[in-house]
């Protein structure tokens, strides 16, 4: 059934649209999605058993790829299970405290992911540029402290946006034109200039992601430079094979994070089919990707695996 009537919405809870004008390619669309999140699932899931179970593996760039796991698991599974339920059962309704709380795990994690992408781009960087004291940098109480502001920063800028919500009145229609409780599209809802509060939440966004692109993109030009200077070609490529990998993980989640933020700003001519399957984009390919270029690609990780699939099967 399709939401139309807003006299039928208990104020208790919002309806979730979905992708306007597309609601009759719901259970297709779905399909595609179900598969990354599976992916992802499996592959964050097995990262995270591979590095815990292998003590080799227990160094900085493992151990930032288990808090970015762990950042990925959480991040589509707060987002893909309620998608699926809308696009496979039509479950529109969503609790208001639900999807407050869907909001702070989207928009929080999705935060911390960009501050784990910071960090390992410097443990690459200090990799790359430092080896001798790469293990005298980045020993596993800075780690720890690295992970624990990453996650800080997260809660905290992100903690105002469920709260403010909560206090605003919505004497609108309670549709949320969307696939999940983007804070953007809830606010829209409330019957108060919510000019203040719209400028609060874009101010955040541009300064988290701006400063994150901004020092990444910084520390991979290091690299870049120090890779150049390599005597040996075979080692040069493998070097660009690697940055290129995770540049590229890189520039999807930000490139379709800073399209949504961009659409809010200025995009009122962009249609919401498209602005909405790209919101979707930086939420689902990022961990579905993440295992694949941070991990299989990974020589050590791929190995153990193999090995433990060997042992398995013989």
């Amino acid at each position: 059934m399709e939401p139309a009537n807003k006299s039928e919405i208990s104020p208790n809870r919002f309806l979730l649209m979905g992708i306007p004008g597309l609601e009759h390619l719901h259970v297709w669309i779905g399909i595609p999605f179900c598969s990354m999140y599976v992916v992802a699932v499996v592959g964050n899931v097995t990262i995270l058993a591979v590095v815990r179970a292998e003590r080799s593996l227990q160094e900085p760039m493992f151990l930032f790829l288990c808090m970015l796991s762990v950042t990925d698991l959480v991040l589509s599974t707060s987002t893909l299970p309620r998608m699926l339920c809308l696009f496979w059962l039509g479950a529109h309704h969503i609790a208001f405290e639900a999807c407050l709380a869907q909001m702070f795990f989207i928009h929080s994690f999705a935060a911390m992911e960009s501050g784990f992408f910071l960090a390992m781009a410097i443990d690459r960087y200090v990799a790359i540029c430092d080896p001798l004291h790469h293990a005298t940098v980045l020993t596993h109480n800075r780690i720890a402290k690295m992970g624990a502001a990453v996650l800080v920063r997260g809660v905290a800028f992100f903690s105002p946006h469920p709260i403010l919500l909560k206090q605003l009145p919505y004497c609108r229609t309670r549709i949320i034109a969307h696939t999940y409780c983007e804070f953007m599209a809830v606010v829209k809802l409330a019957c108060v200039d919510i000019g203040a509060t719209k400028r609060y939440s874009l101010s955040v966004a541009f300064m988290i992601g701006s400063c994150d692109c901004f020092f990444i993109a910084f520390s991979y030009a290091l690299i870049l430079r120090a890779v150049f200077r390599l005597p040996s070609r075979e080692a040069r490529l493998k070097a660009l094979g690697t940055c290129g990998s995770h540049v590229c993980v890189i520039l999807v989640f930000y490139s379709t994070a800073g399209f949504t933020f961009l659409t809010h700003r200025f995009g009122h001519n962009v249609a919401p089919q498209v602005h909405i399957f790209i919101a979707n984009m930086y939420l689902v390919v990022p961990p579905f990707l993440n295992p694949i270029v941070y991990g299989i690609k990974t020589k050590k990780i791929r190995e153990h695996v193999l090995s433990s699939l060997r042992v398995k099967l013989s």
